[in-house]
């Protein structure tokens, strides 16, 4: 291998060269169009300066709050919806409520809060349950697990 037998096989852009004649496509005004401050040399423009329009960040409300980053997503249950769904008896755990379609994937934790009304004797199994709920579901003649 000799370096004159080396080719460039991606090429290279040719520098633009400014100010060398009408001819070359970039004489006069050297592509910078006629007056105007991006016409002068040394001329910057802060990035997002609108022309004095009222810039977005200051059009947009502004965000109050904040979001933890230790912040829990629990996936939610209520008693009513494992009443309608499930039989007196039964045993219900995460996996049986994304078999039934009532949830569809468990975050950090399935709890079980106490919106509606529980009938049946039924078994659960979840991370977590509200004092209300628990009361609900045991008065029912249901048993609460706490899964680990």
């Amino acid at each position: 291998m000799k370096l004159q037998s080396l080719n460039n096989t991606k090429g290279y852009k040719k520098r633009k060269r400014v100010g060398r004649g009408d001819s070359s496509g970039l004489g006069r005004t050297c592509g910078r169009g006629e007056k105007g401050q991006k016409s002068r040399s040394g001329s910057t423009i802060r990035p997002h300066f609108e022309g004095g329009q009222m810039p977005l960040f200051r059009r947009l409300p502004h965000i109050r709050g904040f979001k933890a980053r230790n912040h829990k997503n629990w996936t939610c249950v209520n008693v009513s919806s494992i009443d309608a769904a499930f039989e007196a008896g039964a045993t219900v755990d995460a996996q049986a409520l994304i078999d039934k379609q009532i949830i569809s994937s468990v975050d950090y934790g399935l709890k079980i809060l106490a919106k509606g009304e529980i009938s049946k004797a039924i078994t659960i199994k979840a991370d977590a349950f509200s004092k209300s709920a628990q009361a609900k579901i045991e008065a029912a003649g249901g048993k609460c697990e706490v899964a680990e």
